[in-house]
């Protein structure tokens, strides 16, 4: 069981000169179980996201863009850990229509309708589509997926869903 997730440059950032959009503190997703605090996620030196620190929880990338805000929010998690599931596991189940609650830090609640669920190989992880523009509030949440390479320790995949703000 491996603990990789993203591997992508990313490239996509906030704009310094916005208004401020609280940030999102929890996550859940009713019809496949998840209910997780988020973590802030930064870029590592390699310009790759780092991972949540725990595999029971899930993180943002607190350098783009906030839940409720234009364009596409990224949120990652774990799918397993070597000690069992992780907090994405069943993200491969989630289908078009499910709905995904964000609760932001001034309290307010936003929901999100899944429109896409794909896997794509790691190497050819599509960057422009998880992060690039979007004129609507949407989410990207991202786990691996695929096989497991031993040898490097980690998944060959990454399952990507695709999320819409309910208007």
């Amino acid at each position: 069981m491996g603990a990789a997730i993203l591997v992508a440059l990313i490239y996509i950032v906030k704009d310094p000169g916005a208004e401020k959009v609280p940030e999102p503190v929890t996550v859940r997703i009713p019809s496949i179980g998840v209910e997780t605090s988020l973590e802030a996620l930064k870029l590592g030196k390699d310009g790759v996201l780092e991972p949540p620190t725990r595999s029971d929880k899930a993180g943002w990338y607190a350098k783009g863009v906030a839940p409720g805000d234009a364009g596409p929010a990224v949120i990652a998690g774990h799918v397993d850990s070597k000690t069992g599931p992780g907090v994405f596991f069943r993200l491969p189940e989630l289908q078009p229509g499910a709905e995904v609650l964000v609760e932001r830090e001034d309290g307010s609640k936003l929901t999100f309708v899944v429109s896409h669920r794909y896997a794509t190989q790691k190497t050819a992880f599509p960057t422009a589509i998880v992060y690039g523009p979007t004129p609507l509030s949407e989410l990207r949440l991202v786990t691996c997926g695929g096989d497991f390479d031993r040898v490097a320790g980690s998944y060959r995949d990454n399952v990507i869903v695709e999320a819409v703000l309910k208007g």
